[in-house]
């Protein structure tokens, strides 16, 4: 039996001719397999160490000058600084973000539920980042170029937003994807150093939601009008669907898309539990109601909002007011303002009628006036216009033989009597208006004219017509008048004299079309309106009384620097002689001013202006006496007030006080009489008012001889339709040249208000028969009646040192016939005693003979 194959092979002796090696092993070779797994293996290894030590270097990379994480008492981002009436309204706001910060308390769970439904379900699970849908985001945007996916969590979404304020944005898809890293690293830490509450919290006051809204509160108000704890389930889910792209889900501008959005977050509540069927349908078969944001600053008062802005930028910087977050308490009452706001319209539009008829907006006809009819019906429906309501139209019909033009305005078919347009003759300042009137619609209009209607009762026009003229006005459905935008501008200033406040001003006709601030940026020649500055001057420093004559004659005056004479005359070129200074003010006569300040002296006149608080210089010529020398209606409006006090020095304050965001005060100015502040406050300013005694610049006996002789110019002088006002008033009118500038400055014992009017460029007239008493007046009594209705107004008290003596209005000297005899206030010291030396022989007349007693 043979022996079995060995099946280990046995080492074979070498071949003949070689030599074999003892002691060195032969090396065995790896498959190829395995080295290419080993060398992988390696590479791995090498690139995990290297990309570990690259995200190492890039997270320290992007992580640098990363900022701050704040603590919640730190966390202070912009909010809107706010003005705020004398009567709690809001007035104006002020921000680069609208933002109010509300506590956690106050937001609706539903708002919560809504966002983590919709924006971030894994909220309360992940740490700050979902790494999935953050790499899926990426590859779909930056590798494949597809549409840009959000990937963001909530927390991400609030760390983008502290960036954002910190950084600012940066377009480019290199630094959007650095912005993005930063992002990460920001939310890890946010993440590590906020609960989340705390960072719900913070995402809900700083996440941006469109239409300036920054944050839930903004939003509430800026979309619904309510505060955010009042919000319902389907108006939490529509403001939930923003953040993702709050313009493509507008309400106002995309409702459709904005529904559709808030379907999609109630859908994701409902899938996730928070919400049931029933809910959930009835939110979204709701309609998306959302209303007009307000803008406070435009609607309510922009003249006096954009005064206060510049003050408050003034003292604290735009910054500030931008981001802080102040609290403006300003001075003025806002039923004084809206009064002062309706009687400059309604006396612009009155004298802009006394001016003539500019002609039609524009003229259209074929093709062109279809489809302006087509844009009008759009934004005038049928029923669309209002009583009262201003509205543009074009004239489809003119018959002279009716006295009538036909109006389509919109939608609906107007009518546009004769009298609703008489007062629409061509411009001409030499013309006397009442003898200007038309008497046929074709003299002013024509078939296609686009022209600005208001919608009257049929009373109105009644009211404008003679009783044999008032036949002329149908009895249609639809009645119309006239109107046009005025050409001319106008301001008003109210100052309440003893506190200092400013209730009410008007800077012009329309700040959209022009925010040139005509009270305080406007210097114009005052005419008349200077003359109380003259003549107490003289009362003061010469001793002048009201009996006191001057001569009324004319008179030349020449400048030996300039060798140029100049010729003073009075308005309608009369003269009366001589007269007594009560008649020369009561009466504005120009020559006894010139001469009064002639006496006074030009440097003496220039010194004694500053000294009652007129800022704008005054030319050192007699011509200022009569008001050449322009001034802002601010600065007089401010001597007229210090008269009011009797010489009393006051700042005159649009701004009351000024908060901070944390509530502390950084300025306050309230009167100790102000019932809208705390009590403390009026405590405290009434202590300051001890303490500090009162300034005067004027003997109080000189100022109050000036209020009665204004009082008299208020009741019997060129300004004495102030006398309808039914209290107590003293005034000045002030007419320029030409009528290029009209004033009437004037007050009652606890308010002041002054109005100019005229055109902006001197470039046409008013005309040669408007005066401040005609057409400044009346908006100064309409405002007036408005701001003192039901509050009586009382005398003008008698300083110690004045008495009452009765004077002949002839001569300036002691009455002796009382028919002719007029009381007039004097100084003790400078009262006419001296009886018979004056009138030898003849009785003197007692003030109390006068009155029977």
């Amino acid at each position: 039996m043979s022996a079995p194959e060995d099946p280990i092979p046995r080492e074979q002796p070498p071949a003949e001719g070689t030599q074999r090696v003892v002691g060195v092993p032969t090396r065995r070779r790896l498959p190829l397999f395995a080295r290419l797994a080993l060398a992988l293996v390696v590479l791995l290894l090498a690139l995990g160490l290297a990309g570990v030590v690259a995200a190492v270097l890039a997270w320290r990379h992007f992580s640098r000058d990363l900022p701050e994480i704040p603590t919640l008492a730190q966390y202070r981002p912009p909010i809107v600084s706010e003005l705020v009436s004398a009567d709690g309204q809001l007035t104006g706001e002020f921000f680069e973000e609208r933002r109010k910060v509300v506590p956690f308390e106050r937001i609706p769970r539903r708002l919560i539920e809504a966002l983590v439904a919709s924006e971030d379900k894994n909220f309360f699970e992940h740490g700050g980042v979902d790494w999935l849908g953050t790499l899926r985001a990426a590859i779909n945007t930056y590798l494949l170029h597809h549409r840009v996916q959000g990937g963001s969590t909530l927390t991400q979404q609030t760390a983008k937003s502290i960036l954002v304020s910190a950084e600012g944005f940066r377009e480019g898809t290199r630094r959007n994807l650095r912005r993005k890293i930063r992002e990460l690293i920001l939310a890890r830490r946010l993440e590590a150093a906020f609960d989340k509450q705390e960072l719900l919290w913070l995402y809900l006051n700083s996440v941006y939601l469109g239409h300036h809204s920054y944050g839930a509160q903004a939003a509430a108000e800026n979309y619904f009008r309510k505060n955010v704890e009042d919000l319902t389930l389907a108006e939490s889910a529509l403001l939930a669907g923003l953040p993702q792209a709050p313009t493509k889900y507008s309400p106002f501008r995309h409702p459709d898309a904005a529904k559709a959005r808030r379907r999609y977050v109630l859908r994701r509540m409902y899938e996730e539990g928070m919400i049931a069927a029933d809910e959930r349908m009835a939110a979204e078969e709701g309609a998306v109601k959302v209303f007009p944001v307000d803008d406070v600053f435009r609607e309510t008062a922009p003249f006096y909002a954009e005064q206060v802005r510049r003050q408050i930028v003034e003292r604290y910087g735009n910054e500030r007011i931008l981001h802080d977050g102040l609290r403006v308490e300003i001075a003025m009452d806002l039923e004084k303002q809206r009064g002062a706001q309706a009687a400059m319209l309604a006396g612009l539009m009155e004298v802009d009628h006394r001016q003539g008829y500019f002609g039609p907006v524009t003229h259209v006809e074929g093709k062109e006036r279809a489809e302006l009819a087509a844009r009008l019906a759009r934004t005038w429906p049928a029923g669309a216009l209002n009583m009262g309501g201003y509205a543009v139209g074009i004239v489809t019909r003119v018959d002279d033989d009716a006295a009538l033009a036909r109006v389509a305005v919109g939608g609906t078919q107007g009518t546009l009597p004769i009298a609703g347009m008489r007062w629409a003759r061509k411009p001409n300042p030499e013309q006397n208006y009442p003898d200007a009137l038309i008497s046929r619609p074709s003299t002013a209009l024509h078939e296609g004219d686009v022209i600005l209607v208001r919608r009257v009762e049929r009373a109105e026009l009644l009211a404008r017509e003679t009783k044999e003229r008032q036949k002329l006005v149908p009895e249609a459905r639809v009645l119309l008048t006239l109107e046009q935008e005025p050409k001319l501008q106008g301001a008003l200033v109210s100052i309440e004299p003893f506190t200092g406040y400013v209730p009410a001003m008007v800077g012009g006709y329309d700040f959209d079309a022009s925010e040139f601030n005509r009270a305080f940026q406007a210097c114009r020649q005052p005419g008349s309106a200077f003359k109380p500055i003259v003549y107490s001057g003289a009362i003061e420093k010469l001793n002048y009384t009201p009996a006191t004559l001057l001569t009324d004659a004319p008179v030349v005056y020449r400048d030996e620097t300039s060798g140029v004479s100049w010729k003073p005359e009075n308005y309608g070129g009369s003269f009366k002689g001589d007269v007594t200074l009560r008649d020369a003010l009561v009466h504005s006569m120009n020559l006894p001013a010139v001469k009064t300040a002639a006496a006074l002296g030009v440097d003496q006149l220039v010194a004694w202006a500053q000294t009652v608080g007129l800022t704008t210089p005054v030319k050192r010529e007699l011509g200022s006496a009569i008001g050449s020398s322009c001034t802002t209606l601010w600065s007089l409006a401010n001597v007229y007030a210090l008269l009011d006090r009797y010489g009393e020095k006051k700042a005159s304050i649009l701004v009351r006080r000024v908060l901070d965001r944390d509530g502390r005060l950084l300025e306050d100015h309230s009167a100790p009489v102000d019932s809208w502040v705390p009590l403390s406050t009026r405590l405290a300013a009434a202590a300051a008012a001890v303490q500090t005694p009162p300034v005067r610049v004027m003997d109080p006996r000189s100022a109050f001889i000036t209020v009665s002789l204004m009082h008299e110019v208020a009741t019997v002088g060129t300004g004495a339709q102030a006398a309808k006002l039914g209290k107590p008033a003293a005034g000045k009118t002030g007419t320029t040249n030409d009528s290029f500038d009209t004033w009437f400055m004037g007050f009652t014992h606890d308010l002041f208000a002054g109005v100019w009017l005229g055109y902006d460029k001197n470039e046409m007239p008013l005309g040669r028969h408007e005066t401040g008493g005609r057409a400044a007046l009346p908006i100064w009594l309409a405002y007036m009646q408005s701001a003192l209705r039901d509050r009586p107004q009382p005398e003008f008290a008698v300083p110690d040192g004045i008495e009452f003596v009765a004077i002949d209005p002839a001569t300036g000297k002691l009455a002796t016939e009382p028919a002719r005899a007029v009381i007039e206030p004097f100084k003790s010291e400078s009262k006419p005693i001296d009886l018979e030396a004056e009138s030898p022989g003849k009785p003197r007349v007692e003030v109390q003979d006068l009155f029977g007693q």
